[in-house]
């Protein structure tokens, strides 16, 4: 990565940006000790400490020269909810970066995002013509305003191959489920998440703005999301420019439909499942049963936990932008997670986000664990007993 001299106009910025709530650090070391940076080897694993960034008003930006520590945050949010002063950690972050971004100083690897997002309204560079690809061979209803809740697809289900399959799955679960939903189609844009992470605040605004106005259009009341990123987004963020939705995972509505008895599973799927908590949906949403309710409605699962699990869930290192970022074998917190599942004697690693599931099913192929591991989301093993 091309490394850029950071002007004194910029360190001033970055000081007044990473100063949010600095005083009400007590320096106790939780943030650093927690983050997953800690449990791997490396280059930013040496430089990356929350507290070092939150001091940096002492510290002159020591060791935040190097573009690729600063946006090397997942935004994962360990440091935070353990953190005994509720320090805005991921805010300081979220305000630096901006700070960098309005200034011109972006990491190669989130360039061609960053253009994407403002050419095509998606991060992965695919065309707005094709964002309804993913559907192709299924009945997917379209959101009218008599349709409960209106499926919003995230752009990685839209685009990414291996995820386009979560999508579908989804929506085969939802229709034999009975529940009234509909998407609208190539009109809907990135939720906006991924940039707002990184820094772009100008571009987020834009997204959300036409998002909002598309959405309150179409008289969409309740959103149904296939990522917890979006979740998150549409659910904290999307108010503060007056978007006013009901919103929830597809997993948290398919609990409760299990729970009621609308959603039977009749097939013995015999396997033992580790399930990975994503951030997103464990620790930023407070989503923990409902993806544990619908495995154990399994018949044959055998359901085990991960070393780390729920608010302790080690991150899969695709938040925050990193999804895009190219990180060595040896380096990556997924490489973790994969050795536990195996540990655990599990034969599937089970988990709720297109994020985890490409940076999961990678790091099993890195380790050559494929054979013995493998990595699906959870709408896939649903549908599998469905069929059965």
């Amino acid at each position: 990565m091309e490394s850029k001299e950071i002007s004194l106009e910029m360190r001033e910025y970055l000081i007044s940006a990473g100063a949010q709530t600095l005083d009400w650090c007590m320096q106790c070391g939780l943030c650093s000790a927690l983050c997953p940076w800690r449990q791997v080897p490396g280059h930013i694993s040496e430089s990356f400490y929350i507290r070092r960034m939150q001091r940096l008003g002492q510290l002159g930006l020591e060791g935040f020269d190097a573009e690729e520590v600063l946006f090397a945050c997942t935004t994962c949010g360990m440091c935070q909810v353990n953190c005994p002063r509720q320090v805005k950690i991921i805010e300081n972050v979220r305000s630096m970066r901006s700070t960098t971004v309005e200034a011109g100083f972006v990491p190669g690897t989130l360039r061609s995002v960053i253009g994407s997002l403002h050419a095509n309204g998606n991060p992965w560079s695919g065309p707005r013509e094709k964002r309804m690809d993913w559907q192709k061979g299924l009945d997917v209803p379209a959101f009218t305003p008599e349709t409960e809740y209106f499926l919003f697809v995230c752009c990685t289900s839209c685009y990414d191959p291996r995820s386009q399959r979560i999508a579908r799955s989804v929506v085969e679960v939802l229709k034999r489920a009975g529940v009234s939903f509909g998407v609208i189609g190539t009109e809907e844009s990135c939720c906006g998440e991924t940039v707002r992470k990184i820094g772009d605040e100008e571009l987020f605004k834009k997204l959300a703005e036409s998002n909002i106005e598309l959405f309150r259009s179409r008289g969409v009341r309740k959103i149904l999301t296939t990522s917890p990123h979006c979740l998150y987004t549409f659910k904290y963020e999307y108010p503060e420019l007056g978007g006013e939705f009901e919103v929830m995972h597809y997993t948290q509505l398919l609990a409760e439909l299990a729970r009621e008895g609308r959603l039977a599973f009749d097939g013995a799927a015999g396997r033992r499942v580790a399930y990975h908590d994503p951030c997103y949906l464990g620790r930023h949403n407070g989503v923990f049963e409902a993806p544990r309710l619908l495995l154990q409605s399994l018949p044959g699962v055998e359901l085990v936990e991960l070393s780390r699990s729920r608010e302790r869930s080690l991150c899969c290192a695709g938040g925050g932008g990193r999804l895009w970022a190219e990180v060595p074998r040896g380096e990556r917190f997924g490489e973790l997670r994969v050795l536990d599942a195996e540990d655990k004697g599990a034969d599937t690693l089970v988990t709720a986000c297109p994020y985890c599931i490409i940076m999961l099913e990678a790091d099993c192929l890195a380790l050559e664990k494929n054979e013995k591991l493998k990595v699906m989301e959870i709408s896939e093993l649903l549908i599998q007993s469905l069929r059965e």
